[in-house]
């Protein structure tokens, strides 16, 4: 995220409320444009092709259909995409820029592989007990591929801070979307569910297409050096885990109540139940701008406290180490403590709208029910967040994964239990969970603020261990030994 601060920091300057609804709006720009791209195609769509007048079954089906397409197209790419971040980091840090595409075409491998480890067999489920439309099916999976490959590709843009022309893309991907489902719906003929999904599919096509050119352009020179990534996947298997933990921690709380009696079972084949899906939906909206404050007054101010103890660490005195430490310490206090006030104010302001005018929309009853506490537990959720990459800041790999570890299946136990209680307590779970893994990460940042000189200066090794990784003699003078002869032969 290294790079946003620059440009922030040019809007933010001249200090007027123009310029800071402008930085804000940029913030969002970059960090959740694509996704509301997207959602804002699939509701057009819906809204020009009368989607709402289908029957149930073909509604159920497009829905669970596209449900399941973003769901587990972040799990499946959530393991390798924070250690090829990673990689890709120290790569551009020590400009070995050759080394960027064999780390890309490494990755696509992986994800693309284990996304199709993970989808054929549903496919052929969906073929041999739910009987749904083969041409569906296809579809469905070819959405599902291609927004993994989107997905990964954003991660390369992202390290280029080419945050603009993501959200272009998308914009251009949705669009298309839009136009090729209103084509192939009205003037073909086609069935509205199938034309949304293949119109989905193209814009998830020409979107990562577009995406994969331009990290094309970008890096155009193979170096070969494969085996790096899987090094680097092999150190830092910690990350993988941590990532994906946090990412199924999303969705865990879901997967528990789709296993109750409550759930919605379409075609034998697609899980969900809805009222609670849709109440996370909302939650998660209330709580999505977390991510840009968050982003913004990081990059803005802790980025620069933490560079400052860098450069004391390498040649800096004593006294001036000490001294950018505690300034750094304290800005993390700072923006945790801000992220905390902001989203508070932002979450209660949407709750209150969503209160009032959801059910003006048809969304009320159970939805509303639930929606409170899975909002106070995303609320809590992103503050973890923001610790766990404080966490990576510092290099504290064992601590990220305890936290998301913690909160992954924290939430999970918790709402094996909350779903047997009354609906306005099943996001309790969530609650419970997120404020397990918060407690692990805030305990841990507290054990680095305390230990950080023996984290610097006390890990390192003065001596090469060499090929056969063993300890060096402790014997550092020999007097006997001193000129080669035998100690009698000395004395005389």
């Amino acid at each position: 995220m290294a790079g946003i601060g620059v440009k922030l920091n040019k809007i933010y300057s001249k200090n007027t409320i123009t310029t800071n609804i402008v930085g804000f709006g940029y913030s969002a720009i970059i960090t959740v444009a694509p996704m509301i791209l997207v959602i804002g195609a699939v509701i057009l769509m819906q809204l020009l092709l009368g989607f709402s007048k289908l029957d149930y079954f073909s509604r159920e089906v497009y829905a669970c259909t596209v449900l399941y397409i973003f769901v587990f197209g972040l799990l499946t790419t959530s393991p390798f995409n924070a250690v090829l971040s990673r990689y890709l980091s120290d790569v551009i840090y020590e400009e070995q820029y050759d080394d960027i595409l064999p780390c890309y075409y490494v990755g696509l491998i992986l994800n693309t592989v284990l996304s199709a480890l993970l989808g054929i067999p549903f496919v052929i489920w969906e073929i041999s007990v739910g009987k749904i439309d083969l041409i569906f099916i296809f579809a469905g999976f070819c959405g599902f591929m291609a927004l993994v490959i989107l997905f990964y590709s954003m991660l390369f843009l992202s390290i280029c801070k080419d945050y603009a022309r993501i959200s272009l893309y998308f914009l251009f991907g949705m669009v298309v979307a839009v136009i090729l489902a209103l084509i192939l719906a009205k003037l073909i003929g086609l069935d509205t569910p199938l034309s949304m999904l293949l119109g989905l599919d193209a814009g998830f096509v020409i979107t990562a297409t577009l995406e994969m050119a331009r990290v094309r352009s970008y890096f155009r020179v193979n170096s070969g050096n494969y085996s790096g990534v899987f090094h680097y996947l092999r150190k830092y298997w910690r990350l993988v885990l941590t990532n994906f933990f946090y990412t199924l921690g999303l969705y865990i709380h879901n997967f528990v109540f789709w296993t109750t009696d409550m759930r919605v079972v379409v075609a034998d084949t697609f899980v969900c139940m809805t009222s609670y899906d849709m109440a996370t939906c909302l939650a998660l909206f209330t709580n999505i701008s977390a991510i840009v404050i968050f982003i913004s007054r990081m990059e803005m101010n802790f980025h620069d406290r933490y560079k400052k103890y860098s450069e004391a660490v390498i040649g800096g005195r004593g006294m001036d180490i000490q001294n950018a430490k505690s300034r750094m310490f304290e800005q993390l206090k700072t923006e945790i403590m801000n992220l905390v006030r902001l989203q508070f104010i932002v979450t209660v302001i949407l709750y209150l709208l969503f209160i009032i005018f959801m059910p003006m929309l048809g969304f009320g009853g159970l939805i509303l029910q639930i929606y409170p506490c899975l909002a106070a537990g995303y609320f809590i959720m992103f503050l973890m967040y923001g610790e766990l990459v404080f966490l990576y800041y510092f290099s504290d790999l064992n601590g990220a994964l305890a936290s998301a570890l913690s909160f992954c299946a924290a939430t999970f136990v918790f709402t094996i239990i909350s779903c047997h209680l009354s609906s306005i307590w099943w996001g309790l779970g969530l609650v419970l969970g997120s404020f397990v893994g918060f407690t692990v990460a805030y305990f841990r940042l507290r054990s680095i603020e305390k230990n950080l000189d023996v984290h610097v200066f006390c890990n390192g090794n003065l001596l090469d261990r060499g090929p056969t990784k063993k300890k060096p003699s402790n014997i550092v003078f020999d007097r006997k030994n001193l000129i080669g002869m035998p100690e009698k032969e000395e004395e005389k």
